[in-house]
């Protein structure tokens, strides 16, 4: 995996003033973690939002501050939705010899035959799941083989994942990856319309002549 590498420059402007700093084309963060002391600092927002939109929660993030480089994890990125823009984010230094945990993506890859010969559809469980693992050998995802979902019902749980030695999942063993459904059938009823038309004028028929039975007894009150 390629390094990625981002710069940085510590900063002393805090607080509500920070949306100067976004106007200036500035991205407001924090580093913190192994061996650092909390730091507010600001990366450039253009390159810095290019780079964090292709890397994945375990990707390893190198931040240059001060000559420095500290290896990190994204640990959270603020957005503003409306706008579609980082607000701020949260760098934890790590570790190059310690493992940490962090969620990594589940793609699933193959084909399940159930698909094809009972019409199933597939139903993912989770998108993520958490790993304790080295920095280094954190992947940025992990496929999941779906191949073996022959019939409706059939599932792909986490403990029928393989995985190697060296990455540990921290989720529970039983939860579903995938999940092979039969497609429910939308039962509609037949409505006759003349029943229903000669409904309404039975209701009609009635309420005329109750109206007219109230009219009678109004004229004798009088």
């Amino acid at each position: 995996m390629d390094k990625i590498l981002v710069d940085a420059e510590q900063r002393e402007v805090t607080g509500k003033k920070v949306r100067f700093l976004r106007r200036e084309g500035k991205l407001p963060a924090v580093i913190y973690g192994y061996g650092v002391e909390p730091m507010a600092i600001t990366l450039e927002h253009r390159a810095t939002s290019r780079i964090l939109a292709k890397a994945e929660s375990s990707s390893l993030i190198t931040v240059s501050l001060d000559g420095e480089e500290y290896p990190t994890l994204v640990r959270e990125k603020q957005w503003d939705y409306i706008k579609r823009s980082l607000l701020h984010v949260d760098f934890q230094v790590v570790s190059m010899t310690e493992k940490i945990a962090a969620m990594v993506r589940v793609e699933l890859v193959g084909t399940a035959p159930a698909i094809s010969a009972f019409g199933a559809i597939l139903i993912s469980g989770m998108n993520e799941i958490e790993i304790e693992a080295l920095p280094t050998d954190l992947p940025e995802s992990l496929e999941v083989d779906i191949s073996g979902l022959e019939k409706i019902g059939d599932t792909v749980l986490i403990r029928d994942l393989e995985l190697p030695d060296n990455l540990t999942v921290l989720n529970d063993p039983n939860s579903m990856l995938a999940v092979t459904s039969a497609i429910e059938e939308e039962i509609v009823e037949e409505v006759d319309v003349d029943e229903v038309l000669e409904g309404e004028e039975g209701l009609e028929g009635e309420e005329g002549e109750e109206g007219a039975e109230g009219e009678d007894t109004e004229e004798s009150a009088e």
